[in-house]
């Protein structure tokens, strides 16, 4: 076998992958319905969409042996960051294809910025807690997100970046704050054991 086919299949990739689609299907139907809550002015159904992929694409952050994955003669730091880095990328493709589909989602710009600052949450979160728990951090910031009041000051508009529209400057840079805070401590020192 390749080294590539091995390195998916350790990380859970074809099952992340799986869960990807599923969601995407499901978010293409429930953005079709009318009143179905999606839409450019509520962006409340393509996040949950973003955070279950971010969630899913957590479960690939750590290996099936952490003392095997701390002895490869390999360097692992730039295979983490780009692993990060291309499964929000892969996140990010579903609803832009959804999009292209002809539903009424919000633009790229708002789901990259979301998929960036789920994927730097996960990957703190496996950095962090471990690769087994690097799906909580999304989890808990989406929930709040959710349930938190209008932000009306900026800790609140922080606390909410994830329903901010595009171009929000708080959200952005709340956003690549937790995208490089967490790409750059897990690539460094990777799944907490």
């Amino acid at each position: 076998m390749r080294w590539l086919t091995l390195y998916s299949r350790s990380r859970q990739i074809p099952a992340a992958l799986a869960a990807l689609v599923i969601g995407a299907l499901a978010l293409w139907a429930l953005a079709r319905q009318e009143g179905g809550g999606a839409g450019a002015g509520d962006p409340r159904l393509p996040v949950l969409f973003l955070g279950a992929g971010a969630m899913a694409a957590s479960t690939g952050l750590g290996g099936q042996d952490l003392a095997l994955d701390r002895t490869a003669a390999i360097r692992w730091m730039p295979r983490r960051a780009a692993h990060v880095l291309l499964a929000g990328a892969v996140v990010v493709a579903m609803p832009l294809i959804v999009r292209a589909a002809g539903r009424d989602l919000p633009d790229a710009a708002f789901v990259v910025r979301d998929t960036a600052g789920l994927m730097g949450l996960a990957a703190l979160g496996a950095a962090l807690a471990g690769a087994e728990y690097a799906w909580a951090p999304p989890f808990v910031w989406l929930s709040f997100a959710f349930f938190a009041p209008p932000p009306t000051s900026t800790p609140m508009r922080v606390a909410s970046w994830l329903l901010l529209p595009s171009g929000t400057p708080v959200a952005t840079w709340t956003s690549l704050a937790l995208t490089l805070a967490g790409t750059t401590a897990y690539s460094v020192a990777g799944p907490r054991r």
